[in-house]
Order: structure tokens, then C-alpha cells, then sequence
């Protein structure tokens, strides 16, 4: 069996995949995956060893272009911004995932909702095996949570039917990526679809997130599965001055905003309460190129390194909330302070509150005051007793679960 994984996003939808990839490499399946071209991806999956069939474009520089386009935007601006992307998405993807699928049975499809819809289109035009798969459950129709809120698509006030709101959630994605999606299957010779989402989502959804950080009570609104997340092992060893930093002086705290452009400031807030505290700290340049505020030793600054390994030597871990991030502090028993942007961040900040392993910082710009709180909240004894029992709780056999899964399911499915 050939199966093709697909995602367009950032690492924390591409390193799942590399370990996913793996698995299903080691029960003798053919996986490749298409992802984003970036140097830092490419490495990534070079190290799982899992060929990469790049998507239509690095997504680095698309996403700042995106973000940059949408920061002064109007609601209306920004939902006619998401509808033209989603238009070039599909169409680009399409034709990258067109020649990705060469010689495969099935494919995988993760990431952006246009790209999955470029991944079912081949699907359906191949007459392959297609299934949907998620990070985290929120992005799944249910009664126990609300669907996503678009720009210009707000969720009616007063409505607390989550029913209701996620059959409105049908007409919402039918707005901003119908014309994209079936002006693609006209092209195609295809007939249009009257429903998207449920073309998209398909008959049954992989969730790849760990049931003791994002549990999936089940939905009679959609048929899915939880995998558990899909963990990559990483053996690299720490750089020998970041090791030296580690060894010396009093304890570290890592801050870190992965692909998401943060401004200078929420780094320089996070140093300053670092330090207000007697800590040190690990900054991660990330794409935002967060970096020392000064010339003190208290501070190191880091590119693309193991987080496995980084994790589980820090009193506690400040960032996004990246689904990724998320269960590799969790995994390390650190304490975490999850300040949220975007997508399913919120939700992971709620989780990390709500199971006692962290603070969920209160919006998305912090300041000197704020994570000063919230770091009050992840170092008491209660946080860090709490996150290191959590730890041995985490799974690290989803990637494993999921290929067995894909294997006997898409399997069967052809026969």
C-alpha cells in the first residue's frame, strides 16, 4: 500500500506527519508526504526518514504575506482575503497533489481546509482512499463545543444550541470556500457540491491529539476517531553552549511563539518578568525573531533545536499554544503559560487551566504585568506538582495507533 499525507501549515502541522510518515513506513507501508518546501521541513522529514513531495509553495513567507494583508483588514476584508486564498489554494494544491499521488492507493489530508479539499478532489478523480485528520477536536461538528468564528461570520449571540450553530457553520465554510472549491470541479468536468464541509470532512475524521489534553467525548454529528497525538522521537543532542547555559546558575524559563510573528515586545515582556522573578531565560527566535533584549548572561537565544530534550530541563514553558508545543511541555512535566493567537490556541490554554499544569494568559498581546501573573501561577508548587504527574499520562504511541488504524481502514475500504 502507497498512502500520501498532506498538509499545508506550519511545523506543527508538518512534524506530526514526519512521525506518522514513520510509522506506517515501519508496518511496510510506501508513505510520503507533501508538505511545504521549506529547508526546515525538508530537514524535518530527511530526519524521519520520509520522502517530501513539496506542496504548491513554502508557506513561510505566504504566511507572513497573509498575515501583513490581514492585520489592518476589515471583517468584510478579511473573509473576501480567506475566499481569494482559498480560491489559489486549491488550485495550486490540486496540481502539486496531483503529481504527489502518483502510484498511491490513499491519501491523508491535514492542514489548511482548502488543502484538503485539493486533497479530496484528487482523491475523487483517482478513485483513491481519502480520510481527514485533525490536531485537535474542536475543529469537529459537536454538541460539547461551539464551531469556529470566521471574519464577517460571527456566531449569533444568545444561540447556545451548539446543533444549530454548527449546521450554520455549513453555510459559513459554504461562503468562503464553495466558489473556490467547486469553480475548481467545474474545471475539472466535476459536478458542484451543495455542502463543503462535509465533502471535506469526508465519512470518518483521524484526531490526532492526546485524550488527557484534548478529549474527544464523541459526536453523533460526525464519525472520528482518537489516535493520540503523533510524536516524533527526537535523539539530537542540545548545543554544547545551550547545555553549558542549562548547567549554570539559577533555574531557566523557555519562551517561544514557533511560526506565529509575535512583536519584539511579548519576548522583551517575557525576559523582563523572567528576570523579575531571579530566572533565566531560553528565548526561541521562531519566525518571529524573538532574541535577547540586552547583553546580560541571563538570557540565550535559540533557533530550530529538541524540544524533547529542551522541555524536560526548564521550570516552565511560555508560548502559543501550538497543539505541537502543547504536548511536548506537557510530555517534559513543565509548567506552561499558554499566551493564545490564534486557531484552536485558545482551546489549548484552556486545557492547560483547566488540568492544573499551567496558566492560560488572558489574550493574545502580553505585557511585563501580565506574565508576571500568569508565571506566578505555572511556578507555584501546586502547577508543578500537578504537571509532572500529568506527564506520565501522555501518550506517546499515536503515531503507531493511527497507522494501524489507516492500515486496516483504507484497506478495507478497497476491497
Amino acid at each position: 500500500m502507497r498512502i500520501l499525507l498532506s498538509t499545508y501549515g506550519s511545523r506543527g502541522d508538518v512534524e506530526p506527519l514526519a512521525a506518522l510518515g514513520a510509522a506506517l513506513q515501519a508496518h511496510g507501508v510506501e508513505a510520503r508526504v507533501s508538505a511545504p518546501g521549506d529547508a526546515e521541513f525538508a530537514a524535518l522529514l530527511a530526519r524521519a526518514g520520509v520522502p517530501l513531495a513539496p506542496a504548491f509553495a513554502p508557506v513561510r513567507e505566504w504566511a507572513k504575506e497573509m498575515i501583513n494583508r490581514s492585520r489592518s483588514a476589515s471583517p468584510e476584508d478579511r473573509a473576501r482575503l480567506i475566499a481569494g486564498q482559498a480560491t489559489e489554494i486549491v488550485a495550486r494544491q490540486y496540481e502539486a497533489l496531483s503529481a504527489a499521488a502518483e502510484g498511491c492507493d490513499a491519501v491523508v489530508a491535514f492542514g489548511l481546509f482548502p488543502s484538503c479539499a485539493a486533497a479530496r478532489m484528487v482523491a475523487e478523480q483517482r478513485g483513491m482512499r481519502y480520510m481527514l485528520g485533525t490536531f485537535c477536536p474542536i475543529w469537529l461538528p459537536s454538541p460539547h463545543n461551539r464551531p469556529h468564528e470566521y471574519p464577517s461570520h460571527p456566531l449569533p449571540a444568545g444561540v447556545t444550541d451548539n446543533r444549530l450553530l454548527w449546521e450554520m457553520d455549513i453555510r459559513t465554510k459554504n461562503a468562503l470556500f464553495g466558489e473556490a472549491i467547486n469553480g475548481q470541479r467545474a474545471s475539472l468536468g466535476l459536478p458542484p457540491v451543495q455542502n463543503v464541509r462535509d465533502y471535506v470532512y469526508g465519512k470518518r475524521v483521524l484526531l490526532a491529539c492526546d485524550p488527557t489534553l484534548g478529549p474527544w467525548p464523541g459526536s453523533d454529528l460526525i464519525d472520528a476517531v482518537q489516535a493520540g497525538a503523533f510524536i516524533q522521537p527526537d535523539e539530537r543532542p542540545l548545543p554544547g553552549a545551550l547545555k553549558a547555559f542549562l548547567d549554570a546558575g539559577p533555574p531557566r524559563v523557555y519562551v517561544g511563539f514557533g511560526s506565529i510573528s509575535v512583536a519584539s515586545e511579548a519576548g522583551h515582556a517575557a525576559i523582563e518578568a523572567i528576570r523579575a522573578r531571579g530566572l533565566r531565560t531560553v528565548i526561541a527566535q521562531g519566525w518571529a525573531g524573538l532574541g535577547p533584549i540586552d547583553d546580560r548572561d541571563d538570557c540565550f537565544a535559540v533557533g530550530e533545536v529538541n524540544q524533547q530534550a529542551l522541555f524536560g530541563r526548564v521550570a516552565a514553558v511560555i508560548h502559543h499554544g501550538g497543539a505541537g508545543t502543547t504536548v511536548a511541555a506537557a510530555r517534559a512535566g513543565a509548567a506552561q503559560v499558554i499566551v493564545p493567537q490564534i486557531g484552536d490556541q485558545p482551546y489549548w490554554a484552556r486545557r492547560v487551566a483547566e488540568l492544573g499544569i499551567g496558566a492560560a494568559h488572558d489574550g493574545p498581546v502580553p505585557t511585563v504585568k501580565s506574565l508576571s501573573a500568569a508565571l506566578e501561577v505555572a511556578l507555584a508548587r501546586k502547577t508543578r506538582v500537578h504537571a509532572a504527574a500529568l506527564a506520565g499520562k501522555i501518550r506517546a504511541d499515536g503515531a503507531e495507533v493511527a497507522a494501524r488504524l489507516l492500515i486496516k481502514s483504507l484497506g478495507e475500504s478497497s476491497r
